[in-house]
């Protein structure tokens, strides 16, 4: 029988956009039905596989996107978005197989679900992407994710804190206005598929605060001093208001956390 870590491995290795979605839905499948044993046996790769396209550029160096009015902005935001959705993958299956020995079998439970919502977020993405006469890979894209992933590769709490509890948080905060960006312009089927990824995005937020908040609390942490020192210490970024402050409620994450660091960052 395949492990938990063998499975997640498999996701990362796996260098397709379609295998990846294909490996991590089945995974995820997998676990429920009982087919994975809880077993930690072999080390996640310092890097994920990369198909060979999109280029990836330093964020610095990437093009300027439209805000979704015309097509080919609705066209760059939606690639934009895929590539974050095809990163996610990765970060979902890396937390499990990277940091889940020793921890219970809702762990697995939670990121495994997680993984499985990325990757169908992603074939949404890139079909209507298709839809609109292009593809995931036409466009270039920034490596910001699992640069993200490396700096918090020692540690869980600092990744939790940085990926579900930061940069998934920022996206509740900013896809109701894309949404209704693109209900203007017409974009109805775009428009549907973000508010389905925001409904999914505020459980992953969600589980992310649940996992801080058990850790910190087992190992001895005040949470929220603890997220503004992590925070502080490995985030390469700005945390900038406005704050969807009741999406955020709704995932259970504090406002004191967040509050505690707004206009953290050195971008």
């Amino acid at each position: 029988m395949t492990t938990v870590a063998e499975a997640a491995r498999a996701v990362l290795l796996a260098a397709d956009p379609y295998d990846k979605v294909r490996l991590a839905r089945a995974a995820a499948r997998t676990w429920r039905r009982g087919g994975l044993t809880h077993a930690f046996d072999c080390a996640m790769p310092d890097r994920p596989a990369r198909p060979p396209r999109p280029e990836l550029m330093p964020a610095s160096r990437m093009p300027k996107r439209g805000r979704g009015g015309s097509e080919r902005g609705r066209i760059a935001m939606l690639h934009a978005l895929a590539h974050i959705e095809f990163g996610a993958i990765d970060l979902a299956f890396d937390v499990v197989g990277r940091f889940g020995d020793g921890l219970p079998r809702d762990f697995v439970d939670d990121w495994f679900g997680v993984g499985a919502d990325e990757a169908m977020h992603f074939a949404l993405l890139d079909r209507r992407l298709r839809a609109l006469g292009s593809a995931y890979g036409a466009l270039p894209a920034h490596d910001g994710l699992w640069e993200a992933a490396e700096t918090t590769a020692h540690d869980l709490m600092a990744r939790l804190a940085v990926v579900p509890l930061v940069l998934e948080a920022r996206g509740l905060d900013v896809t109701p206005a894309t949404v209704a960006r693109l209900e203007a312009a017409g974009d109805a089927r775009s428009a549907a598929i973000l508010g389905r990824i925001y409904r999914d995005e505020i459980r992953h937020v969600a589980a992310g605060t649940k996992w801080f908040k058990r850790i910190a609390e087992s190992t001895g942490f005040e949470p929220s001093e603890r997220f503004h020192w992590l925070i502080k210490t490995y985030f390469r970024g700005a945390i900038k208001p406005p704050f969807n402050d009741s999406a955020r409620d709704e995932a259970g994450l504090p406002r004191d956390f967040y509050m505690g660091v707004a206009g953290a960052g050195d971008v």
